[in-house]
């Protein structure tokens, strides 16, 4: 045999040497088992032998009697608690010249459970080197599969809210179907598409809509399948993988999470080095499709920013594809889509539910419309009404209630005034987004929660808007310092946000005296300390416009909650007595409570950011 030949079938020979040593001690131990086992008898039975004289030698283990006969066989009993060990039967056996043996309890056991795991730590030590020498030799993608079957076909019709998106990749489904109208003209097919969006937008549903449309297979691999720590099996697992999608005349190939795999070479991690030979293999790989074969490689990351630029290249990603969160308009569309099957009632009106839930991804809708149906269920209904859906918002977005937390009265009453101060903020300032609802029982890791729901979806924000923001989340500190007589830690949280907004007015938006200017900690090395790129004295001047910000919404809050005292004590006492208002019943509070305005809407009275410089 050659020393090649040897080193190939190295560990099919090791393999097979370590299962004859397994056989051969199984059938040692077992052998040896067999040997002690011996013939259980009644008590009554052992007692007639040793009055016929035909026991030799006994063995006593607490309760347990071995007995050794005169014919060389060995049987085995119990006594009754404490007849082992009586005088009178010690007598006895003495006086018939029988041998007496006395063991500790478990004595005889030990040395057979000792040679078990003795075994069993030999066989543990070959199954692991047997491991070592074989994983580098294993080039297998167990979790790259295909899925051709009917019911896991999905098409364009199950995806829904990315229209532009869709149209992106209608070209790859004409493609597959009829390449001969594009080569035709000279067109190729894209080698590569790269879908890029924040979680949960409906990348990899996205994909697989392709190969349905197209009627082609969908093999499917995450990028965190090609890590590995032993040399070489990430890139013997991207052969692998195209190896079986070019076994398809026109297939797709998914990678999800490419940003685990696909990360820009060169950093300075110290375990880098088999994921960039991975990396390397995948861009071998994705050259060495004929332009005439019909396989596409779609791949999705959220974090496209830290790919390395030989894979985005044309040639191997021809195009990128966004797939951003839905609108208004792709909310309904979504929700259209995963209600399909839900029986809803005659009321349910999804464009109203669609319109409040801005900033929702397609996964967050489908899990609204499922938590709805779960609480359908829940109060033995037949159908999900418009308070089911209500419910499974608020529960996606503020959590779900906690009513077995205990609250001390001091406590309660204390949170009420809080959000009152909120809600108070929020509905005086006109920048701010319509409040929605109220309530002092606790969810998630809040004790209470003043939610706000936006009319319609914003992109970009200005500056009165943000301190707008700063004013309503101080609202709550601003009530419990006036109304209460000093501040509490329920406030950590809110000061916490309005602290950070302000900074990025100031560092990242340019929205103060200081200018236009980014001011950003430079990017350091590996344990290298980053250093700044601004002077100590302009990181002063950050300071103190991050401070004047939050301090000026802070005292526009505190102006708000001191002129119109009745309402924050009105509606703290309402929460006091119901939990949680909704829209309509904020609305009826400060209607009643609010003095009168001349020009108000609704009767409440103008907001009065104007005195503080807003």
């Amino acid at each position: 045999m050659s020393p090649r030949h040897w080193l190939a079938r190295k560990p099919v020979i090791i393999g097979s040497v370590a299962a004859c040593l397994f056989l051969v001690v199984s059938i040692a131990l077992l052998r040896g088992t067999a040997a002690d086992e011996a013939a259980a008898i009644a008590f009554s039975d052992f007692l007639k032998q040793v009055e016929s004289g035909r026991v030799t030698k006994v063995v006593i283990e607490d309760q347990e009697i071995r007995a050794s006969l005169d014919n060389g066989r060995e049987v085995v009993t119990l006594a009754p608690a404490g007849y082992a060990a009586a005088p009178s039967f010690m007598n006895e056996l003495v006086s018939r010249r029988v041998q007496v043996v006395v063991e500790p309890a478990a004595a005889r056991r030990g040395t057979g459970y000792g040679t078990l795991v003795m075994g069993l730590a030999v066989f543990g030590f070959i199954g692991f080197a047997l491991y070592r020498l074989t994983a580098g030799r294993v080039p297998t993608l167990e979790k790259a599969h295909s899925s051709p079957m009917p019911e896991a076909v999905v098409t364009f019709a199950d995806v829904a809210g990315v229209d532009e998106a869709k149209d992106e990749i209608r070209e790859i489904v004409d493609f597959l179907r009829d390449p001969g109208r594009f080569t035709a003209l000279g067109g190729r097919m894209p080698k590569g598409v790269l879908l890029v969006g924040p979680p949960g937008t409906g990348k990899t549903l996205l994909a697989r809509s392709i190969a349905g449309e197209a009627g082609v297979p969908f093999l499917f691999a995450s990028g965190a399948d090609f890590v590995e720590m032993y040399a070489g099996v990430g890139a013997a697992r991207v052969r692998r993988l195209f190896k079986d999608a070019a076994r398809h005349e026109k297939c797709i190939v998914f990678i999800d999470e490419l940003d685990a795999v696909g990360r820009a070479r060169g950093s300075n991690s110290l375990s880098h080095e088999e994921r960039e030979q991975t990396l390397n293999q995948l861009l071998v790989e994705m050259d060495g499709f004929a332009p005439h074969r019909g396989i596409v490689v779609i791949a999705a990351t959220n974090r496209p920013d830290i790919l390395d630029q030989a894979l985005l290249r044309p040639g191997r990603v021809d195009r990128q594809v966004t797939v951003g969160a839905p609108d208004l308009k792709g909310r309904l569309e979504i929700l259209r889509v995963h209600t399909r099957r839900v029986p809803l009632a005659a009321s349910v009106d999804l464009k109203a539910i669609a319109r409040g839930t801005p900033g929702f991804s397609g996964a967050e809708l489908a899990n609204l419309v499922n938590e709805a149906a779960l609480l359908a269920a829940r109060s033995g209904r037949s159908e999900v009404t418009d308070a089911d859906l209500d419910e499974a918002r608020d529960k996606v977005l503020m959590g779900v209630e906690r009513r077995s937390l205990v609250m001390t009265e001091k406590e309660r009453v204390n949170c009420a005034y809080h959000e009152a101060g909120h809600a108070l903020v929020a509905a005086m300032l006109p920048n701010a987004d319509p409040l929605h609802k109220v309530t002092i029982v606790p969810r998630g890791r809040a004790l209470g929660v003043t939610m706000q729901l936006p009319e319609t979806d914003r992109h970009t924000h200005t500056a009165e808007d943000l301190e707008t923001q700063v004013a309503i989340l101080l609202g709550g500190r601003a009530a419990e310092e006036l109304l209460m007589g000093q501040s509490t830690s329920g406030a950590a949280n809110d000061i916490e946000r309005a602290t950070e907004i302000a900074r990025k007015m100031v560092c990242d938006l340019g929205m103060s005296p200081l200018g236009p200017l980014a001011f950003r900690m430079a990017t350091g090395g590996w344990e290298q300390e980053a250093p700044s790129v601004h002077s100590e004295e302009m990181a002063r001047r950050v300071d103190e416009e991050v401070r004047a910000i939050v301090m000026r919404g802070y005292d526009l809050a505190r102006r708000i909650v001191n002129e119109h005292r009745a309402a924050a004590v009105a509606m703290a006492e309402r929460l006091l007595a119901e939990e949680s208002l909704d829209a309509d019943a904020i609305r009826e509070v400060l209607a009643g409570s609010l003095l009168p305005a001349a020009d108000g809407p609704e009767g409440l009275p103008q907001a009065v950011a104007g005195e503080a410089g807003i």
